[in-house]
């Protein structure tokens, strides 16, 4: 199975400090150890931030109502936005260093004016996030780049997306679409993985993945074994932390057993076959069953059907070959209970 390109989501879980945000790379970019085997295996290929522009955000009045609890970071919603915001310069900051750790970097831009990162780098993918499926100003901004582009569909369906590949295929097709809920945190009878076999089946051109907003692992796991090639899944230090995200986020604990999980599944994957794996030569030989004797077999004597039953190990003839066995003449003595093989009889 191809690896599955999955992004770690920082989001705005750094609370707005550039060494949060660093910390997360290094949890990221740890190699993950299966200790069951002693596999290393590779980690996530990628870590994602948002940014907003908070002049294209919300409403004058949504921006000044009062926002008091205990993930509050400002006394008004848009004081609470604002100290949650990265500069470009440190959204360049955390750009650098995930690169430096051998990792890709997606940016999540919610408003054309967010393209002012260009200015400082360019990222290696766009993200666009679900309530921006149908913002077609920005798509099209942002398909202008050139930068390869990840739809989110959590808060729409078909319509929406065609609308949205419309305007993005004006620039280029490089575009990957995530099946997502924005139900935070997703109910399972909501989820409807196979969403995903119907997104590979009608939208061929494009690469199929999901956006998880689920608790736990299984069903990241679950959507790659449907067929999703990139997982996008948010990440934390500690789920107890101020913010609102953190609480369904991964942890580093969850980070490693997701990843593990994952790698694990590709190499079980295989391929379309039925075959008898090399891997199990050694417990074949040592369990599968074999003719042997019911009784004493002298030299000389003709072996009989009432003669043989079938009993471990696996290295002599099978059932089906017991006309190889059946009315041949023993070339030696074989005892009770034993397997017989080829140079004991003629």
């Amino acid at each position: 199975m191809d690896e599955t390109y999955i992004i770690g989501e920082i989001g705005q879980n750094h609370n707005g400090d550039v060494n949060i945000a660093k910390k997360l790379v290094d949890i990221v970019a740890e190699p993950v150890v299966d200790e069951l085997f002693g596999n290393e295996l590779k980690p996530m290929n990628a870590v994602k931030l948002t940014k907003r522009d908070l002049n294209e955000e919300l409403s004058l009045s949504a921006m000044k109502k009062p926002y008091i609890n205990k993930h509050s970071f400002g006394k008004t919603y848009g004081e609470h936005r604002a100290f949650l915001e990265l500069s470009d310069e440190e959204h360049f900051e955390v750009y650098k260093y995930a690169k430096s750790k051998g990792l890709e970097f997606v940016d999540t831009l919610c408003a054309v004016g967010c393209l002012s990162i260009f200015k400082y780098f360019e990222p290696d993918k766009l993200k666009v996030a679900s309530r921006d499926l149908t913002n077609l100003p920005l798509l099209a901004a942002l398909a202008e780049t050139k930068v390869p582009i990840i739809l989110s569909t959590g808060m729409g369906g078909k319509e929406e997306l065609d609308k949205a590949l419309d305007v993005i295929t004006k620039y280029h097709s490089d575009i990957t679409i995530l099946h997502c809920l924005s139900q935070y945190p997703s109910e399972y009878k909501n989820i409807n993985l196979n969403t995903i076999p119907y997104l590979i089946e009608n939208y061929p051109d494009y690469t199929i993945g999901y956006s998880d907003h689920s608790i736990g692992i299984m069903i990241p796991v679950a959507a790659v074994a449907l067929g999703a090639k990139v997982i996008e899944k948010h990440i934390t230090l500690d789920r107890n932390m101020k913010g609102t995200d953190h609480a369904g986020s991964l942890a580093p604990d969850g980070i490693r057993r997701m990843v593990r999980d994952i790698r694990n599944l590709e190499a079980a994957m295989g391929v379309k076959d039925m075959f008898i794996s090399d891997s199990i030569k050694d417990t074949r030989t040592k369990l599968e069953r074999s003719i042997a004797t019911k009784r004493v077999i002298k030299k000389g004597e003709t072996i009989t059907l009432k003669d043989i039953h079938l009993l471990s190990p696996g290295d002599g003839f099978k059932w089906f070959e017991k006309d190889k066995v059946v009315g041949k003449i023993a070339t030696t003595d074989i005892p009770k209970d034993e397997i017989i093989y080829k140079n004991m009889i003629g």
